[in-house]
């Protein structure tokens, strides 16, 4: 059952302690978390390397958060960017909140003249909006099987995938 009156819109600094409490409680119960995702979001934050930060507000409280921020690519190529975290509070999860997070984060980089999109994630999950496995590209330590990529242009870079610093902080 999808919700009504999702309003998907750009974090304001109001948003922040709601940003992080949607964040802790959606990934408490990840196997795969090591609940530092929250931290990740305020380190790419202070580093102004939210390129892209939206959040879902269901009748005025925000339930869900998707994050974008540059990457680096060892072949040289630009404007690409890494999605996550992205988190959707669990009352308010399997309702397509994630979904319109995801669907308008990606509007919103080739928007930006983005040229890609990768991700740390569930293939079955990121498969539905043209993410694939790619061989060209690799995030080392990452199994290939969950990572990610889109092209906007048409074209793969090739090389290792780098995502911010802030990916590494850990409180």
């Amino acid at each position: 059952m999808k919700i009504q009156g999702t309003l998907i819109r750009e974090e304001k600094s109001d948003d922040y302690g709601a940003i992080s409490e949607v964040t802790i409680a959606a990934f408490e119960t990840m196997e795969m978390s090591n609940q530092t995702e929250q931290f990740i979001i305020e380190a790419l934050r202070s580093a102004k390397a939210l390129s892209v930060s939206l959040v879902a507000e269901v009748d005025g409280i925000v339930v869900g958060h998707i994050a974008f921020s540059p990457v680096e690519i060892t072949d040289g190529s630009t404007d690409w960017y890494g999605l996550g975290p992205v988190s959707v509070h669990p009352d308010f999860q399997r309702k397509g909140i994630g979904k319109l997070l995801v669907q308008e984060g990606l509007s919103r980089l080739k928007h930006l003249k983005a040229k890609g999109c990768c991700l740390v994630g569930h293939p079955e999950y990121y498969r539905q909006f043209g993410f694939e496995n790619v061989d060209s590209l690799v995030h080392e330590g990452v199994p290939r099987e969950v990572f990610l990529a889109l092209s906007f242009a048409g074209n793969i870079p090739q090389g290792n995938v780098l995502f911010h610093e802030g990916f590494k902080a850990n409180n």
